[in-house]
């Protein structure tokens, strides 16, 4: 086992405003307050840290009381489970008194407080997770994650069905953490664990599956990741449906080619979704916010049309209806199930248009068929709607004058 260092390499951050003024709040009398967690593993590893967690052998009373006392605000946000949000300078800081197990149930654990560091450790899931540091710089390895860290490995704690029965949520933070920070092929345990534990996942909630799918969908290592599940029956509990793996991995590519940022969703177009009914299913399934359940659909709808065969007018004609989110969307899974390169110009010309060309407005309104004499009412609707196809028809070519004059002589007949 590779020896953690005595102190945290680069540690400058850590004695910054507002952290440091929350260490020095929290390390008073006989409390003992720690960073813990996400920011450690990735200061080891050099990248920027985001939120930081911190765990204390304080109650969540002494917690509130000490922030108070210095002046910071204290926010209630799971006493429960034992954290207070502490906030210094508007940014807010997770506090968590150290934790035990005392009864598990394999979506959540009912947990006791206390003032262990060992056991606050042998809680948490993995090695690399359970590294802390104090407020002075020094880094307290108790499980072994540095060693882990280093050797890009995602490893539980203890063993690792106790730890996926505890939370089967697990299984899917096994397999994101793996894409997110791991070389080669996943923890031999972990990977057995997770195989014989999958269907535990079918009693979580959809919110639940949603949050850790979406991140390792977004990850780096996401493709190889993917390609695991699929053949040990992960994916399929998951998402409910067939996977595609190769339009999935070509998705991938697309979007590294155009150096577009990870977009989840069209990521899980492309892995799940071939018809409308697909997207129906992974959005109950996954429980999605109302637009991504629209942008999977949109995407759904009569990708199969989409190619570069597709004649100029005809883009132009569903950028116009459908909008320019939906139609990179509905592109992104036709280029990514045609098999076609990542630089084939025709794709990416297709792809690009909303970047050169302007999504007309149509120039006319109900308003303006009243004043040619038309009555209000349902026909004025339909006429609307015969006008705007024409319109749409002839390459948006006529302009408001000939609409008006199309409407006047014939009502658009």
């Amino acid at each position: 086992m590779t020896a953690a260092p005595e102190f945290l390499p680069n540690g400058e951050w850590i004695k910054a405003p507002p952290l440091s003024t929350v260490l020095a709040a929290l390390n008073r009398g006989e409390a003992e307050t720690r960073i813990v967690g996400g920011a450690v593993r990735d200061a080891l590893l050099g990248r920027p840290h985001g939120d930081v967690d911190c765990a204390t052998t304080a109650s969540t009373d002494e917690i509130t009381a000490m922030a108070e006392a210095n002046g910071l605000k204290a926010v209630p946000t799971g006493v429960a489970h034992g954290t207070v949000t502490v906030i210094a300078d508007g940014r807010p800081f997770e506090v968590t008194t150290l934790r035990h197990d005392v009864e598990t149930h394999g979506r959540h654990a009912t947990v006791a407080f206390g003032a262990d560091w060992d056991e606050d450790a042998h809680r948490r899931d993995f090695t690399m997770n359970a590294l802390y540091v104090g407020r002075d710089g020094r880094l307290y390895d108790p499980v072994g994650g540095y060693g882990d860290l280093l050797a890009r490995r995602v490893r539980f704690i203890g063993a690792a069905t106790a730890r996926i029965r505890e939370d089967f949520l697990r299984i899917l933070r096994f397999f994101r953490f793996h894409a997110q920070f791991a070389e080669g092929p996943p923890d031999p345990d972990g990977l057995t664990a997770a195989i014989h534990e999958r269907r535990g996942l079918l009693g979580l909630s959809g919110e639940r599956l949603r949050q850790e799918l979406f991140r390792l969908l977004a990850a780096p290592g996401a493709p190889a990741t993917v390609a695991i599940m699929a053949e040990c029956g992960i994916l399929g509990i998951v998402t409910g449906g067939v996977p595609y793996g190769r339009a999935f991995v070509r998705a991938v590519a697309n979007e590294a080619a155009a150096g577009e940022t990870p977009d989840p969703v069209r990521r899980l177009a492309a892995l799940a979704v071939a018809v409308p009914e697909d997207a129906e299913r992974l959005s109950d399934r996954l429980r999605l916010s109302n637009a991504e359940r629209r942008r999977l659909g949109q995407a759904a709808d009569g990708w199969w049309h989409v190619s570069p065969d597709l004649p100029d007018r005809a883009r132009r004609a569903l950028l116009y209806r459908v909008g320019i989110e939906a139609y990179r969307d509905r592109v992104a899974l036709a280029f990514a199930r045609s098999g076609a390169a990542a630089d084939e110009a025709g794709w990416r010309d297709l792809m690009d248009l909303p970047d050169r060309w302007k999504i007309p407005q149509f120039p006319i309104k109900g308003a303006d068929l009243m004043r040619l004499g038309l009555p209000s009412g349902p026909e004025i609707g339909r006429l609307l709607s015969r006008l705007e196809a024409d319109w749409i028809a002839e390459d948006f070519g006529p302009d408001r004058d000939a609409l008006l004059a199309r409407a006047a002589k014939g009502r658009g007949d």
